[in-house]
Formats: C-alpha cells, structure tokens, sequence
C-alpha cells in the first residue's frame, strides 16, 4: 500500500514537473473581479455606434463567433474601406507584450481607442463616440455605477473595452489536458507535431500561455518572405529599417480558427501556413507526414470559446448623433 501510495506521488510530481518545464504553459480561465465593468466594456464591444456609420463594432473585426477575427484577408472599414492588414485575434490577447501587429498600443486601452477614431476603419472621432454614449441615459446609468460618476469619457470607454477583452481566454484546451497530465488528451501525431514543434526551433518565438506573443521577431528569418501588403512592421513605429518586416509574434491558441494567415492574410491552411513558416523562418524543409502531424499539434490549441451572452443596448434619442453610413 504505501509503496503504491509512494508511485502515485512520484508519477504526480514527474508530470508537474515536465509540464513546468514546457515552453508553453497551461492556459488559466479568467478571473472575473469587476463584473460590472465587464458587462458595461461587452455593451461598448458590441456597440455599433461607435462608429461613424453606425454599423462596425469592435466585433465587426473581432468576431466572437469566429475565433475572434473576421476570417478575410484584411478588415473591412468604413464606407466599405480595404484595411491595412489582417485582424488578429482578440482572444488571449491580454497575454501579449503589446497590441497590434507592429506594438504600437502597449495595452489593450490604448488599442480599443484606435479603430474608433481610424478613418479606415470605424471612421469616428473621440469626441463623438463619447458624445454618443452620454447621450443615452441608460449608458450614464452604468458608467456611474462602475465609475462613481455618470461623465463618459474616451478613457473609461476603453478601460471598459479592455475588462471584457481580457475575459476572453480560451482555457481548457486538449493540448492544455495533456501538459495538466491527460496523456490521452492528445494523438499521437499531435504528440510527434509537438516534438517537431520543438526540433524545429518553433517555440523559440511561439511559447508561454498564449504559445506567442511576447517577442517581435523578421517575417523571413531565413529567406524572404514575398507579399504585396505594404506593411512595414516594427519600422512603422520606430522608424528603423533593421525594424522592417518585423512583426509581433502572434498567438497559436485557437489558431485553426484564425484563419487566413499571417499578417497580410495570404494563406488559407494550416498545412500552407506551417510550411512556409518552416522555410522562410527555419530554412527547413518539412515531408508531408511531418505537415500532418504538426498540424495536428495546432489544431490542438483550440480552447473553449467565450460564451458570450449578447447585450441589449440602449436606445438612441433625439440628443444621440446620427449615423452617416454613406457620406466622406
């Protein structure tokens, strides 16, 4: 009996103890701690009149039904707006060192106020998005109870934003089961995509809870990577050319619902995406087995989707500005 008591503890401690050691790490549920803010922030998230047409919400690109993207190349904004680069996902992305493709938001805030004054995209102004909640005495109602006060403003609307955003994690995943000991979590392919995932020096840039996110690093390491998005990366905000093409390393988690990919938004499939990754990021050459098999290991990174209960939102009045979806 105590010999077998005695296994049990050594094999416990044997699979915390690898678990601890991965580059990644187990994703944790959020822990909600001002409800308030957090229903108030979900109002604003979805609230449409943030924008000047009156129709793009932070959803819009940031679908919560679509893994937290929009699933086209690049965004579609204002008066119908080619955007500049591709979404990423909203999901997990308190876990990043910053916000955006090239850091330029150091947080999630300073990103929710973005897209509401970016004329090719919500195509607003502050002071009119703040104008616009105000006018509603509902929205007055809340900002008072979260805030002390009924004044809105364009900092409390975003810190609003930023509480529901860093709600939406996506814990729970197989691959999550399997690091918490769950060996049957995963298949054996997403076992053997893991190892290669490691060999192949992936998780030099894709690791901790959200398996990326925490490093900029050159799209085309090795050898150049080709796109006709004119994107500069890092070099956009720093003004560096050794910054250009350098990009935030985007999250893995939920990445087989984040499609397409990369920051221009060129490649539709995993199996694509992995493949060029390994060359132009490692210059190694992966066979077709090796291609299913870490993709197997991605598709494991799904996690559990927020589940979101959509808000009902005030009504506007004779006092809220009126939306203009067709004028310049």
């Amino acid at each position: 009996m105590k010999t077998s008591i005695l296994m049990l503890t050594l094999s416990a401690l044997s699979v915390g103890f690898s678990a601890a050691a991965e580059p990644i790490k187990i994703i944790q549920p959020a822990k909600i701690t001002e409800p308030d803010k957090v229903e108030l922030g979900k109002m604003l998230y979805f609230e449409p009149r943030l924008s000047k047409s009156g129709f793009i919400s932070c959803n819009s690109c940031h679908n919560l039904s679509l893994g937290g993207v929009d699933a086209i190349p690049t965004s579609i904004g204002d008066r119908w707006q080619q955007g500049p680069i591709n979404a990423p996902t909203v999901l997990n992305a308190d876990f990043m060192l910053a916000q955006f493709w090239d850091g330029r938001a150091k947080d999630l805030q300073e990103q929710a106020g973005g897209p509401i004054a970016n004329p090719k995209e919500m195509g607003f102004t502050h002071e009119l998005a703040v104008k616009t909640v105000a006018s509603m005495p509902a929205y007055r109602e809340k900002f008072a109870k979260v805030y002390g006060s009924d004044v809105v403003d364009i900092d409390k609307i975003t810190d609003a934003i930023a509480a529901f955003e860093k709600t939406l994690v996506t814990p729970n995943s197989p691959f999550d089961q399997y690091l918490a000991g769950d060996e049957q979590a995963i298949s054996a392919d997403a076992k053997a995509g893991y190892d290669l995932f490691k060999g192949h020096g992936c998780v030099a840039c894709h690791n901790g809870p959200a398996v990326g996110g925490t490093a900029y690093m050159k799209m085309g390491l090795v050898k150049p990577f080709h796109t006709d998005n004119p994107a500069e990366g890092r070099k956009a905000v720093t003004g560096k050319d050794s910054d250009n093409m350098v990009f935030k390393v985007p999250t893995l988690r939920n990445i087989e619902l984040t499609y397409p990919y990369f920051h221009d938004g060129s490649v539709w499939t995993l199996a694509e995406a992995v493949n060029t990754m390994s060359d132009v990021q490692t210059g190694q050459q992966l066979t077709a087995e090796e291609t299913t098999q870490m993709v197997a290991f991605l598709r494991s990174l799904t996690g559990d989707q927020p589940q979101v209960v959509l808000p009902v939102l005030p009504p506007s009045n004779e006092v809220t500005p009126r939306p203009q979806p067709f004028t310049n």
